[in-house]
C-alpha cells in the first residue's frame, strides 16, 4: 500500500512526532509513504506527468528520513491553509482526486484543524480512503477531547504569563495577555487557571467592562505588590462594541483590527487611569519543540491511524475520548462545535475558571 500524508492549517508542536510515527508504522508493514508539502496546496501544484513538479511538492518518507524529527517543532512537510473547494478558480476537488490516483496513493492521512479536516471529510464522501488526525492549539475540533498542540500551547502560555509578572509588578500595572483562541476559550481558560491570574476572559462569555474593570482595580489594590494579571482569548468580545469587531474567519496574521487585548488595555487605561502592559503571545504559543504530552499524543495518533488502515477501517478521525484513544467517523467534526463548558468550568460573574467537579473527570477536565 502507498499512503499519502500532509499537514494543513497552522503548525503546532507534535506534528513531527505524528509524521514519524506514521512513517515507522507504515514501514513495519512494508508500505510506502509519500509526504505532500504545504498541505493541499502542494497536491494541487503537482503535474503527475512532470517528475520535477512531483519532486518539488512531495517527498518520500523513509525510516531514515524521519530520524530525530520528533524533537522538532512545526512540521517538516510545511503547511498552508488551502481548501481546494474555495479557490478563485473554483472547486478543485476533481484535480485532487486526479493527482492522488495518478500517483498511486491508496489512502490519505491528513493532519489538520477544522478546515483541513472538513475537506478530508469531503474527500471521504467522494470515496477516498481517509484517516484524519486532529491538531490545533485551540483544542476546538468537535468529536475529540484532545488535539495535538494543545498541551504545548498551554505550557508555553503559562511560562510566558509568569515571566511577564516581573515587569507588570515592577511597574505596578495591570497586565493583559492575549492568547490564541478564536472560537473556543479553552487555551485561555486553562492557561489562566494554571498561571493563577486574577481574571480570565474567554471567547464564550462577553466581557462587561462595568463588571470586569472594577474587579481588576480591586485585584490591583488588594495585591501587596500593586499589580494584577488578566488573560483574554483573541476571540473574546466586549459588550457594547459594534458588530464589526475582528473578522474571526481569518487567521490573526490576516486581520487588520486592533486586537481584543489592546482594546481591553485601552479601556483599562481610560477608565481606571492606571498603566497597562499588553502582550499578545500569538505565534510563540506554537513555537518550538513539543512537550511530553504532545509527543505522546502525536506518536499514538500516528500509530493508530496506520492501524486503522491496516484493519481496513477507512473514513475515521482518531480521537482521545475520556482519556482513551479511539476513533469516530471522519465527518463527526461537522456535527457540532467544541467550546468551553461555561456552566461547569467558568464563573462568568467573576471572570475566573472554577472547578465545579473534579472526581471522575478526565485529566483536562472536559
Amino acid at each position: 500500500m502507498r499512503i499519502g500524508i500532509l499537514t494543513g492549517g497552522g503548525d503546532v508542536p507534535g506534528l513531527n512526532p505524528c509524521i514519524r510515527s506514521i512513517t515507522l508504522s507504515a514501514d513495519d508493514l512494508g508500505w510506502e509513504v509519500t509526504g505532500f508539502r504545504r498541505g493541499w496546496e502542494g497536491v494541487l501544484a503537482i503535474d503527475p506527468s512532470d517528475a520535477a513538479s512531483i519532486a518539488i511538492n512531495s517527498v518520500p518518507l523513509t525510516r531514515e528520513g524521519v530520524r530525530g524529527i520528533d524533537r522538532m517543532g512545526g512540521t517538516i512537510l510545511h503547511t498552508s491553509r488551502t481548501d481546494p473547494r474555495t479557490l478563485k478558480e473554483g472547486d478543485r476537488t476533481a484535480r485532487v482526486l486526479e493527482v492522488l490516483e495518478k500517483l498511486g496513493i491508496d489512502a490519505m492521512i491528513t493532519l489538520g484543524g477544522d478546515g483541513t479536516l472538513r475537506f478530508s471529510a469531503h474527500l471521504a464522501a467522494q470515496g477516498v480512503p481517509v484517516i484524519s488526525v486532529p491538531k490545533t492549539m485551540d483544542n476546538d475540533v468537535f468529536g475529540t477531547d484532545y488535539c495535538i498542540g494543545f498541551s504545548t500551547a498551554v505550557s508555553r502560555s503559562v511560562e510566558a504569563i509568569n515571566a511577564l509578572r516581573t515587569t507588570v509588578e515592577s511597574h505596578e500595572r495591570i497586565g493583559v495577555v492575549e492568547l490564541f483562541g478564536r472560537r473556543s476559550g479553552e487555551t485561555a481558560l486553562l492557561a489562566g487557571f494554571l498561571a493563577q491570574v486574577d481574571r480570565t476572559v474567554i471567547a464564550e462569555v462577553p466581557a462587561d467592562l462595568d463588571v470586569l474593570l472594577p474587579l481588576l482595580a480591586e485585584d490591583k489594590d488588594s495585591n501587596p505588590a500593586h499589580y494584577a494579571m488578566c488573560v483574554i482569548s483573541e476571540g473574546a468580545r466586549i459588550e457594547g462594541e459594534g458588530a464589526g469587531g475582528d473578522d474571526l474567519s481569518k487567521p490573526a496574521s490576516q486581520r487588520g483590527d486592533i486586537g481584543i487585548g489592546h482594546r481591553l488595555g485601552q479601556a483599562i487605561s481610560a477608565r481606571l487611569g492606571c498603566g497597562v502592559v499588553n502582550q499578545e503571545l500569538a505565534y510563540l504559543m506554537r513555537a518550538g519543540e513539543p512537550d511530553a504530552m504532545d509527543r505522546m499524543v502525536g506518536f499514538a495518533f500516528g500509530g493508530l491511524a496506520v492501524q486503522l488502515l491496516a484493519r481496513g477501517q477507512m473514513g475515521c478521525m482518531v480521537t482521545l475520548t475520556d482519556g482513551n484513544y479511539d476513533h469516530v467517523p471522519v465527518d463527526t467534526l461537522l456535527k457540532g462545535e467544541k467550546k468551553v463548558d461555561v456552566t461547569g468550568l467558568y464563573d462568568r460573574s467573576a471572570y475566573r475558571a472554577r472547578l465545579m467537579r473534579v472526581e471522575g473527570m478526565p485529566m483536562f477536565l472536559y
